[in-house]
C-alpha cells in the first residue's frame, strides 16, 4: 500500500466509510431490503447478506493455528477479538483466484450469528440489489448456505452465501483435524 498515491487512499477510505454506513443502515432496517454486498471467492461471484456481517478489513497475516484443516487459515486479531480466518474458495475446493494481495479482504460475520469467525474473500465488489436480479435454479448438490442463484441483466451469475446456514454445517464449524 506503500506505492498508492494519498488521493487513492483518502477515495479508499471513502468508499470503505460509506460501505459501513450502509451495512449498520440496513442492520438498523432503514435501507432499502435485497441489498447484498458482492465479492469474489474462488473466482466466483458471490453475494452477502449485509446484516450478516459486521465489517469488512484489508487482509492480514493469521497466526496458524496446529492440526487444523487447510482452509482455516488461523486467528487474527480484529478490534481487539481473536477471530478465525476461513478461506472460502479453499472450503469449496476452488482456486484461490487472481486478485492481488491488496486487494484481498476479510469479512466477519455479524455477532448475532454467535460465530467469532471472517471468511478471506479476493475483492470487495460493492453493493448488489437482489431486485434488479433474477433468480435462477440452483445448481444440483449445492450446499444449503449456497442454493440460491441470481443472474444480472448483463448476464453475471452471482451465488447468495447465507452464513446463518453456513455455521450450521458441520464440517464448517470443525476446522479441527479428525
Amino acid at each position: 500500500m506503500a506505492s498508492q498515491t494519498p488521493e487513492r487512499r483518502s477515495r479508499l477510505r471513502q468508499y470503505q466509510v460509506q460501505l459501513l454506513e450502509r451495512m449498520q443502515a440496513a442492520r438498523s432496517g432503514e435501507a432499502v431490503g435485497g441489498r447484498e454486498l458482492g465479492v469474489m471467492v474462488g473466482g466466483r461471484l458471490c453475494l452477502l447478506d449485509l446484516t450478516q456481517i459486521s465489517e469488512i478489513v484489508p487482509l492480514q497475516p493469521a497466526t496458524p493455528v496446529p492440526l487444523t484443516q487447510d482452509w482455516y487459515l488461523g486467528l487474527v486479531n480484529l478490534r481487539g477479538n481473536l477471530t478465525g480466518v476461513i478461506d472460502l474458495a479453499r472450503y469449496q475446493g476452488l482456486g484461490g483466484g487472481e486478485a492481488a494481495p491488496a486487494e484481498r479482504r476479510l469479512i466477519s460475520f455479524a455477532p448475532a450469528l454467535g460465530f467469532n469467525c471472517a471468511l478471506l474473500v479476493e475483492r470487495v465488489l460493492g453493493l448488489r440489489k437482489l431486485a434488479d436480479m433474477e433468480e435462477t435454479p440452483a445448481a444440483d448438490g449445492a450446499p444449503a448456505w449456497c442454493r440460491q442463484q441470481f443472474r444480472e441483466a448483463d448476464g453475471q451469475q452471482w451465488s447468495r452465501i447465507d452464513l446463518t446456514q453456513l455455521v450450521r454445517e458441520p464440517r464448517f464449524v470443525q476446522v479441527g483435524l479428525v
